[in-house]
Parts: C-alpha cells; sequence; structure tokens
C-alpha cells in the first residue's frame, strides 16, 4: 500500500477516536462500565476495518467487512447488559447501543464520511448527555435500583458439581 494512502487511513483513524472520545468522555464521566477506552477503541477498530476493506484487499467484495464489523459490535454490546434479579430489570441497553452506534461512527470515519462522522458524534452526544438528564428529570422512577444485585444476562445457572461446591463455600 502507498505511503498517502497510509497516511490517510492514520488521519480517518485518528479522527474516528476524537469523534469516539467525546461519546466515551460522557460515559465515563457518568460512571458507565464502558467508557472512554472502549468507545475509542470500538471506533478506531471500526475505522480501521473500513479502510483496510477498502483498500488493502483489492479484489475482496467491501461489504463484507462492513457486515462483520456490525455483527461483532452487537456480540461486545451483548456483553454489556446486565439483566437484574427481577426479569423486567435490564441494564446496559443504552451503553450497548453506544458501543454501536460508535462503531458506525468509526465505519463513517473509514470510508472518509467525515461530515457523516461528526454530525453523528455530535448526536450521539445530545443523545447520551442531554436527553439523559431530560429522561432522568420527566421520568425519576425509570431510574435503577442501586441496592438491587446485578447478574450477567444469560443462561441460568447450572447445577454442576463445582457449581455446587462453590455454593457451599460461600454460604459457609
Amino acid at each position: 500500500m502507498p505511503l498517502e494512502q497510509q497516511l490517510d487511513i492514520c488521519l480517518r483513524i485518528t479522527v474516528a477516536a476524537i469523534l469516539s472520545a467525546i461519546v466515551g468522555f460522557e460515559r465515563e464521566r457518568a460512571d458507565h462500565p464502558a467508557g472512554l477506552r472502549t468507545h475509542i477503541l470500538v471506533g478506531l477498530g471500526s475505522a480501521l476495518f473500513t479502510a483496510l476493506s477498502l483498500f488493502a484487499f483489492e479484489n475482496s467484495d467491501k461489504g463484507r467487512v462492513a457486515a462483520q464489523i456490525v455483527t461483532g459490535i452487537g456480540f461486545l454490546g451483548a456483553g454489556a447488559i446486565i439483566q437484574g434479579r427481577k426479569p423486567t430489570s435490564i441494564h446496559g441497553m443504552t451503553t450497548a447501543a453506544g458501543i454501536w452506534a460508535v462503531a458506525a461512527l468509526g465505519m463513517a470515519c473509514g470510508s472518509a464520511n467525515y461530515l457523516i462522522a461528526a454530525v453523528a458524534a455530535i448526536l450521539i452526544w445530545f443523545v447520551l448527555s442531554i436527553l439523559g438528564r431530560i429522561e432522568r428529570q420527566t421520568f425519576p422512577s425509570n431510574k435503577p435500583d442501586k441496592d438491587e444485585e446485578m447478574i450477567p444476562a444469560g443462561p441460568p445457572r447450572t447445577n454442576s458439581p463445582q457449581e455446587m461446591r462453590r455454593r457451599r463455600r460461600k454460604a459457609e
């Protein structure tokens, strides 16, 4: 790959990192698990994958990598979702959606659509920061219960011998 093209990709991933940092900073400030570094890495990685798919693999289907980014980030976002003890108590959906949106922002930077990426970053920040405050003031009953024990969303606990021993030790 020529040096000019490599410098162009460096610019793309740098812009993605900066715009993703705007979103990540808000999440870090609000003390959410996926904060500044997570959002920067997701945006930067998405931009890099997108740019490489456009330039590094000449005779390939350019849309394949984009499709895989969406799938992979969906999996990453699923890890941010936590289910409370009550079946209706699910936390982390906004964080997962933010990670997903930052991946799209990174893809926009990776394909050199900087204006779209900048507007997306501003809108994502607005939704998470400003609308988040308005939502908490307007609907205070939707605030998560701080004392509620969180469990990862996923299959129910097993009754394997190792799990039973662990529970017995914990109970003692």
